[in-house]
């Protein structure tokens, strides 16, 4: 069966289509009955917008453009779900791509964000992007540009992103006051801008309890599970660290493993807490405290930042940094 359209309502109702395309829009220019009319058939008949043929006329494609490293990280398939929740709300359709934390792959997403005429794109950048010539690019040609949680101070774009500082400094200080003094911190590769906010909180914490900053007991790794486990296994045997900080859901799980794989008891003597959204958090044995990401808030205040650009209700010349408060989550782990 083929789909009905505006032209097909107009004759069955012996209608003008201007007439039934206004009062499927609600207009005000259409009488209450007419409209009753119109909406009633459209229903049912079935009667859905031809997408083709409105982003045509509106010479827009009522789509957004997303690029993550990675959907399966947790934090970024929630942060997803806030996108999709507000594009939803407001008529859009969001195009999701993956740059697998290759700087390459993102250059060619963004080409073909670009080369579908999205409306706009949301970005969240990857472990390997240090310059970002390819968004600029995209701005020159009037695309709106909103970047989230991995941003770069080297474009002028509305951001959002977590209080990482300030979660990793509770994350650190509460390991203090617990009794620790020997407080590792394993993080993600040191170009990342949330590898560097979270170190400058551990460090904060350590200066403000008179704790001097130990560079030995901070290791930085990539994206491999084996490469963490080498880690974990290298500073355990070495420094003796007496707790753990990590600073990414990926490397909460793959230390936390090693750390068990080693017979070292979490957390008589070796505390744990991560910067995750792990939802097993509380399964794990002992259940591990984290600094939590607001990341559905996140990805839902970084939607609607593009979407008010897009439709004209933001100020375009007016950019800014949202910070959005994180939440730790105390379990058994750094006790």
């Amino acid at each position: 069966m083929e789909a009905i359209t505006i032209k097909d309502i107009a004759k069955a109702l012996n209608l003008s289509t201007s007439t039934v395309s206004r009062a499927l829009r609600g207009s005000y220019e259409i009488n209450p009955e007419t409209k009753k009319l119109v909406l009633e058939y459209a229903k049912k008949m079935n009667y859905h917008p031809n997408p083709i043929a409105l982003s045509l006329k509106e010479n827009r494609s009522r789509a957004i453009g997303v690029i993550v490293p990675e959907i399966a990280n947790n934090f970024f398939s929630q942060a997803i779900n806030g996108i999709e929740a507000v594009a939803y709300d407001r008529g859009y359709h969001v195009v999701i791509f993956q740059s697998h934390e290759s700087y390459e792959r993102e250059r060619s997403n963004i080409q073909h964000l670009v080369g579908r005429k999205v409306d706009g794109v949301l970005i969240s950048l990857s472990g390997q992007t240090t310059e970002v010539n390819h968004l600029s690019e995209i701005q020159k040609r009037g695309v709106p540009l909103v970047v989230f949680d991995r941003i770069s101070n080297e474009i002028e774009a509305n951001k959002v992103i977590a209080d990482n500082f300030q979660g990793a400094f509770e994350a650190a200080e509460h390991l203090i006051l617990s009794g620790r003094k020997r407080i590792a911190h394993i993080t993600s590769p040191s170009l990342l801008y949330t590898t560097n906010e979270r170190l400058e909180g551990y460090k904060a914490a350590l200066e403000k309890h008179g704790i001097p900053f130990n560079e030995n007991l901070v290791r930085y790794c990539g994206f491999a599970p084996e490469e963490a486990r080498e880690v974990i296994f290298e500073l355990l045997d070495t420094q003796k660290p007496d707790a753990i900080f990590t600073a990414s859901d990926r490397l909460a799980l793959d230390c936390f493993a090693a750390v068990k794989a080693k017979g070292i008891d979490i957390p008589e003597q070796v505390a744990f807490i991560g910067f995750t959204n792990l939802q097993v958090a509380h399964l794990l044995d002992p259940p591990l405290s984290t600094v939590v990401q607001p990341a559905f808030e996140i990805g839902k205040t970084a939607a609607e930042m593009l979407l008010d650009t897009i439709d004209n209700k933001r100020n375009t010349a007016t950019i800014k940094t949202i910070k959005i408060p994180t939440e730790v989550n105390l379990r058994t782990s750094s006790d």
